[in-house]
Protein backbone atom coordinates (compact mmCIF):
# COMPACT_ATOMS: atom_id res chain seq x y z
CA UNK A 1 0.00 0.00 0.00
CA UNK A 2 1.42 3.37 -1.00
CA UNK A 3 1.82 6.11 1.60
CA UNK A 4 0.34 9.57 1.17
CA UNK A 5 3.46 11.39 2.34
CA UNK A 6 1.88 14.83 2.49
CA UNK A 7 -0.99 13.60 4.66
CA UNK A 8 1.36 11.65 6.93
CA UNK A 9 3.73 14.60 7.30
CA UNK A 10 0.82 16.83 8.28
CA UNK A 11 -0.41 14.23 10.79
CA UNK A 12 3.02 13.91 12.39
CA UNK A 13 3.51 17.68 12.53
CA UNK A 14 0.17 18.05 14.32
CA UNK A 15 1.03 15.28 16.77
CA UNK A 16 4.68 15.97 17.59
CA UNK A 17 6.46 18.94 19.26
CA UNK A 18 8.49 19.49 16.11
CA UNK A 19 9.19 22.34 13.69
CA UNK A 20 9.98 21.55 10.06
CA UNK A 21 12.43 24.00 8.52
CA UNK A 22 13.07 24.45 4.79
CA UNK A 23 15.81 26.40 3.03
CA UNK A 24 14.89 28.47 -0.03
CA UNK A 25 16.77 26.06 -2.33
CA UNK A 26 14.74 22.99 -1.39
CA UNK A 27 12.54 21.39 -4.05
CA UNK A 28 8.98 22.78 -4.06
CA UNK A 29 7.17 19.81 -2.54
CA UNK A 30 9.52 19.80 0.48
CA UNK A 31 9.60 23.59 0.79
CA UNK A 32 5.79 23.65 0.95
CA UNK A 33 5.79 21.33 3.98
CA UNK A 34 8.03 23.62 6.08
CA UNK A 35 6.76 25.64 9.04
CA UNK A 36 9.69 28.03 8.76
CA UNK A 37 11.43 28.98 5.50
CA UNK A 38 14.34 31.26 4.75
CA UNK A 39 18.10 31.54 4.35
CA UNK A 40 20.61 29.66 6.51
CA UNK A 41 21.38 31.99 9.44
CA UNK A 42 17.86 33.42 9.40
CA UNK A 43 16.54 29.87 9.86
CA UNK A 44 18.90 29.11 12.73
CA UNK A 45 17.80 32.26 14.57
CA UNK A 46 14.12 31.42 14.04
CA UNK A 47 14.72 27.88 15.31
CA UNK A 48 16.30 29.24 18.49
CA UNK A 49 13.22 31.40 19.12
CA UNK A 50 10.81 28.56 18.33
CA UNK A 51 9.15 26.77 21.26
CA UNK A 52 9.37 23.20 19.96
CA UNK A 53 12.23 21.01 21.27
CA UNK A 54 12.59 19.13 17.96
CA UNK A 55 13.79 20.61 14.66
CA UNK A 56 13.71 18.76 11.36
CA UNK A 57 15.92 20.79 9.04
CA UNK A 58 15.60 20.38 5.28
CA UNK A 59 18.84 21.78 3.93
CA UNK A 60 22.53 20.91 3.98
CA UNK A 61 24.73 19.78 6.85
CA UNK A 62 26.30 23.06 7.98
CA UNK A 63 22.81 24.56 8.36
CA UNK A 64 21.72 21.87 10.80
CA UNK A 65 24.99 22.43 12.67
CA UNK A 66 24.26 26.17 12.88
CA UNK A 67 20.99 25.45 14.67
CA UNK A 68 22.79 23.14 17.10
CA UNK A 69 25.48 25.77 17.75
CA UNK A 70 23.01 28.60 18.33
CA UNK A 71 20.48 26.45 20.22
CA UNK A 72 22.36 23.43 21.67
CA UNK A 73 19.32 22.46 23.73
CA UNK A 74 17.37 21.59 20.54
CA UNK A 75 17.23 18.07 19.07
CA UNK A 76 18.09 18.64 15.42
CA UNK A 77 17.42 16.01 12.75
CA UNK A 78 17.96 16.23 9.00
CA UNK A 79 16.06 14.12 6.44
CA UNK A 80 19.31 14.08 4.48
CA UNK A 81 22.63 15.19 5.92
CA UNK A 82 23.50 16.55 2.50
CA UNK A 83 26.87 18.16 2.04
CA UNK A 84 27.36 21.70 0.74
CA UNK A 85 30.22 21.37 -1.76
CA UNK A 86 31.66 24.74 -0.77
CA UNK A 87 31.60 23.94 2.94
CA UNK A 88 33.35 20.66 2.22
CA UNK A 89 36.22 22.44 0.47
CA UNK A 90 37.62 23.60 3.80
CA UNK A 91 38.15 21.74 7.07
CA UNK A 92 40.26 22.42 10.15
CA UNK A 93 43.50 21.30 8.52
CA UNK A 94 42.97 23.44 5.40
CA UNK A 95 42.18 26.39 7.65
CA UNK A 96 45.43 25.82 9.55
CA UNK A 97 47.30 25.58 6.24
CA UNK A 98 45.90 28.97 5.21
CA UNK A 99 47.05 30.55 8.47
CA UNK A 100 50.49 29.00 7.99
CA UNK A 101 50.62 30.30 4.40
CA UNK A 102 50.20 33.85 5.69
CA UNK A 103 52.63 33.39 8.58
CA UNK A 104 55.31 31.98 6.26
CA UNK A 105 54.96 35.13 4.12
CA UNK A 106 55.56 37.50 6.97
CA UNK A 107 52.16 38.05 8.61
CA UNK A 108 52.29 37.18 12.34
CA UNK A 109 49.39 35.00 13.45
CA UNK A 110 48.26 37.63 15.94
CA UNK A 111 47.87 40.06 13.02
CA UNK A 112 45.41 37.81 11.18
CA UNK A 113 41.65 38.17 11.65
CA UNK A 114 39.76 35.21 10.13
CA UNK A 115 36.22 35.65 8.85
CA UNK A 116 34.26 32.60 7.75
CA UNK A 117 31.19 32.57 5.57
CA UNK A 118 28.23 30.86 7.26
CA UNK A 119 28.63 28.15 4.58
CA UNK A 120 31.31 26.30 6.55
CA UNK A 121 31.58 23.40 8.95
CA UNK A 122 31.19 24.06 12.68
CA UNK A 123 34.81 23.01 13.29
CA UNK A 124 36.00 25.80 10.97
CA UNK A 125 33.72 28.30 12.70
CA UNK A 126 35.20 27.18 16.04
CA UNK A 127 38.78 27.73 14.84
CA UNK A 128 37.76 31.18 13.63
CA UNK A 129 36.15 31.87 17.01
CA UNK A 130 39.28 30.80 18.88
CA UNK A 131 41.34 33.32 16.89
CA UNK A 132 38.96 36.18 17.70
CA UNK A 133 37.30 36.02 14.30
CA UNK A 134 33.73 36.25 13.09
CA UNK A 135 31.13 34.54 10.92
CA UNK A 136 29.43 36.46 8.12
CA UNK A 137 26.56 35.92 5.72
CA UNK A 138 26.21 37.16 2.15
CA UNK A 139 23.83 39.82 3.53
CA UNK A 140 26.27 41.32 6.03
CA UNK A 141 29.74 40.44 4.67
CA UNK A 142 30.40 44.08 3.70
CA UNK A 143 29.65 45.24 7.23
CA UNK A 144 31.63 42.42 8.87
CA UNK A 145 34.73 42.95 6.69
CA UNK A 146 34.49 46.70 7.26
CA UNK A 147 34.36 46.16 11.02
CA UNK A 148 37.18 43.63 10.85
CA UNK A 149 39.45 46.09 9.08
CA UNK A 150 39.14 48.45 12.03
CA UNK A 151 41.36 46.01 13.94
CA UNK A 152 44.25 46.86 11.61
CA UNK A 153 44.73 43.15 10.93
CA UNK A 154 44.84 41.25 7.65
CA UNK A 155 41.53 39.57 6.81
CA UNK A 156 41.62 35.85 6.00
CA UNK A 157 38.28 35.13 4.31
CA UNK A 158 37.13 31.52 4.03
CA UNK A 159 35.88 29.52 2.21
CA UNK A 160 34.30 31.41 -0.74
CA UNK A 161 36.85 33.29 -2.83
CA UNK A 162 34.12 34.96 -4.92
CA UNK A 163 32.28 36.40 -1.93
CA UNK A 164 35.55 37.68 -0.46
CA UNK A 165 36.71 39.19 -3.76
CA UNK A 166 33.34 40.75 -4.56
CA UNK A 167 33.06 42.53 -1.24
CA UNK A 168 36.71 43.60 -1.38
CA UNK A 169 36.04 45.07 -4.83
CA UNK A 170 32.92 46.87 -3.61
CA UNK A 171 34.99 48.44 -0.82
CA UNK A 172 37.92 49.44 -3.02
CA UNK A 173 40.20 46.92 -1.31
CA UNK A 174 42.89 44.69 -2.75
CA UNK A 175 42.35 40.93 -2.51
CA UNK A 176 44.20 37.80 -3.52
CA UNK A 177 43.35 34.10 -3.53
CA UNK A 178 45.60 31.51 -1.91
CA UNK A 179 46.54 28.93 -4.55
CA UNK A 180 45.49 31.12 -7.50
CA UNK A 181 48.76 32.54 -8.84
CA UNK A 182 51.05 34.44 -6.50
CA UNK A 183 49.08 35.63 -3.49
CA UNK A 184 51.21 37.97 -1.37
CA UNK A 185 49.31 38.64 1.86
CA UNK A 186 51.48 41.67 2.54
CA UNK A 187 50.12 43.33 -0.60
CA UNK A 188 46.43 42.51 -0.04
CA UNK A 189 43.77 43.62 2.43
CA UNK A 190 41.60 40.51 2.08
CA UNK A 191 43.25 37.12 1.59
CA UNK A 192 40.75 34.56 0.29
CA UNK A 193 40.66 30.79 0.54
CA UNK A 194 40.20 29.16 -2.87
CA UNK A 195 36.66 27.79 -2.38
CA UNK A 196 33.53 28.40 -4.41
CA UNK A 197 29.88 27.48 -4.98
CA UNK A 198 29.58 25.15 -7.97
CA UNK A 199 26.04 26.35 -8.74
CA UNK A 200 26.98 30.03 -8.83
CA UNK A 201 29.95 29.28 -11.10
CA UNK A 202 27.51 28.22 -13.85
CA UNK A 203 26.62 31.80 -14.82
CA UNK A 204 28.70 33.32 -17.61
CA UNK A 205 29.19 36.63 -19.39
CA UNK A 206 27.68 34.96 -22.47
CA UNK A 207 24.48 34.39 -20.47
CA UNK A 208 24.31 38.08 -19.60
CA UNK A 209 25.01 39.10 -23.19
CA UNK A 210 22.29 36.74 -24.47
CA UNK A 211 19.60 38.29 -22.25
CA UNK A 212 20.71 41.88 -22.85
CA UNK A 213 20.55 41.35 -26.62
CA UNK A 214 17.17 39.64 -26.45
CA UNK A 215 15.60 42.10 -23.99
CA UNK A 216 17.41 45.49 -24.12
CA UNK A 217 15.73 46.78 -20.95
CA UNK A 218 16.21 43.64 -18.86
CA UNK A 219 17.84 43.82 -15.42
CA UNK A 220 20.46 41.31 -14.30
CA UNK A 221 20.52 40.39 -10.61
CA UNK A 222 23.01 37.89 -9.18
CA UNK A 223 24.24 36.39 -5.92
CA UNK A 224 27.68 37.56 -4.70
CA UNK A 225 28.86 33.93 -4.76
CA UNK A 226 29.12 34.45 -8.53
CA UNK A 227 32.45 35.18 -10.18
CA UNK A 228 33.51 38.85 -9.81
CA UNK A 229 33.24 39.36 -13.60
CA UNK A 230 29.56 38.35 -13.42
CA UNK A 231 28.86 40.63 -10.46
CA UNK A 232 30.59 43.55 -12.18
CA UNK A 233 28.48 43.07 -15.33
CA UNK A 234 25.19 42.90 -13.41
CA UNK A 235 22.73 45.57 -12.31
CA UNK A 236 22.35 44.22 -8.78
CA UNK A 237 24.13 41.75 -6.51
CA UNK A 238 22.72 40.55 -3.22
CA UNK A 239 22.10 37.68 -0.87
CA UNK A 240 19.16 35.33 -1.26
CA UNK A 241 16.93 37.52 0.90
CA UNK A 242 18.15 40.68 -0.83
CA UNK A 243 17.46 39.18 -4.26
CA UNK A 244 13.91 38.32 -3.18
CA UNK A 245 13.36 41.88 -1.93
CA UNK A 246 14.89 43.39 -5.06
CA UNK A 247 12.64 41.41 -7.39
CA UNK A 248 9.55 42.02 -5.24
CA UNK A 249 9.85 45.80 -5.58
CA UNK A 250 10.19 45.76 -9.37
CA UNK A 251 7.34 46.70 -11.68
CA UNK A 252 5.56 43.41 -12.59
CA UNK A 253 6.29 44.12 -16.26
CA UNK A 254 10.01 44.61 -15.68
CA UNK A 255 12.01 41.69 -17.04
CA UNK A 256 14.79 40.39 -14.83
CA UNK A 257 17.29 37.53 -15.21
CA UNK A 258 18.52 36.14 -11.91
CA UNK A 259 21.78 34.34 -11.26
CA UNK A 260 21.13 32.01 -8.36
CA UNK A 261 19.68 28.57 -7.57
CA UNK A 262 16.87 27.41 -9.86
CA UNK A 263 14.23 26.46 -7.26
CA UNK A 264 14.37 29.91 -5.70
CA UNK A 265 14.20 31.76 -9.02
CA UNK A 266 11.33 29.56 -10.20
CA UNK A 267 9.26 30.60 -7.17
CA UNK A 268 9.99 34.30 -7.27
CA UNK A 269 7.52 35.75 -9.75
CA UNK A 270 5.40 33.42 -11.90
CA UNK A 271 4.41 36.04 -14.47
CA UNK A 272 6.76 35.21 -17.33
CA UNK A 273 9.07 38.19 -16.73
CA UNK A 274 11.61 36.42 -14.50
CA UNK A 275 14.33 34.30 -16.09
CA UNK A 276 17.09 32.01 -14.88
CA UNK A 277 20.43 33.48 -15.94
CA UNK A 278 21.83 30.27 -17.37
CA UNK A 279 21.70 28.05 -20.42
CA UNK A 280 21.64 25.05 -18.06
CA UNK A 281 19.51 24.41 -14.99
CA UNK A 282 21.45 25.82 -11.98
CA UNK A 283 20.06 23.38 -9.45
CA UNK A 284 21.99 22.60 -6.26
CA UNK A 285 22.32 18.81 -6.29
CA UNK A 286 22.74 18.41 -2.54
CA UNK A 287 19.89 20.77 -1.64
CA UNK A 288 17.68 18.68 -3.91
CA UNK A 289 18.54 15.36 -2.27
CA UNK A 290 15.77 15.70 0.32
CA UNK A 291 12.44 14.14 -0.69
CA UNK A 292 8.98 13.98 0.86
CA UNK A 293 9.70 10.36 1.79
CA UNK A 294 12.87 11.42 3.61
CA UNK A 295 10.95 14.07 5.53
CA UNK A 296 8.22 11.59 6.44
CA UNK A 297 10.71 8.95 7.64
CA UNK A 298 12.51 11.50 9.79
CA UNK A 299 9.31 12.67 11.46
CA UNK A 300 8.20 9.05 11.88
CA UNK A 301 11.49 8.27 13.64
CA UNK A 302 10.57 10.84 16.31
CA UNK A 303 7.13 9.26 16.72
CA UNK A 304 8.81 5.83 17.03
CA UNK A 305 11.28 7.17 19.63
CA UNK A 306 14.17 6.14 17.37
CA UNK A 307 15.40 9.45 15.88
CA UNK A 308 17.59 9.27 12.78
CA UNK A 309 20.20 11.60 11.29
CA UNK A 310 20.62 13.63 14.45
CA UNK A 311 23.10 16.51 14.33
CA UNK A 312 25.56 16.39 17.22
CA UNK A 313 28.28 18.97 17.90
CA UNK A 314 30.79 18.66 20.74
CA UNK A 315 30.88 21.26 23.53
CA UNK A 316 34.22 22.78 22.53
CA UNK A 317 33.04 23.36 18.96
CA UNK A 318 29.70 24.76 20.14
CA UNK A 319 31.48 27.18 22.50
CA UNK A 320 33.86 28.72 19.98
CA UNK A 321 31.65 28.50 16.90
CA UNK A 322 28.92 30.26 18.86
CA UNK A 323 31.45 32.90 19.92
CA UNK A 324 32.23 33.64 16.26
CA UNK A 325 28.50 33.88 15.53
CA UNK A 326 27.86 36.12 18.54
CA UNK A 327 30.58 38.52 17.43
CA UNK A 328 28.82 38.81 14.10
CA UNK A 329 25.40 39.34 15.67
CA UNK A 330 26.81 42.06 17.94
CA UNK A 331 27.64 44.21 14.90
CA UNK A 332 24.64 46.31 13.97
Amino acid sequence: MSIDYRAEIKRLKDKLPVTVVGHFYQRDEVFEMADITGDSLELAKKCKADKNPWVVFCGVGFMGQSVKVIAPEKRVLMPKIACCAMARMIDGSYFDDSINYMVERGIPKENILPITYINSDATVKAKVGEMGGLVCTSSNAFKIIEKGLESGKKILFVPDRCLGQNFANSMGLKSCVIGDGECDPKEADVICFNGFCSVHQLFTLDDIEFYRERYPDILIAVHPECDPKIVEASDFSGSTSQLIQYVAQLDPEQKVAIGTEYNLVNRMRPNGNTFVLSSTKPECPTMNETTLEDLYLTLKSIEDDAPINEILVDEHTVKYANLALERMLAIK
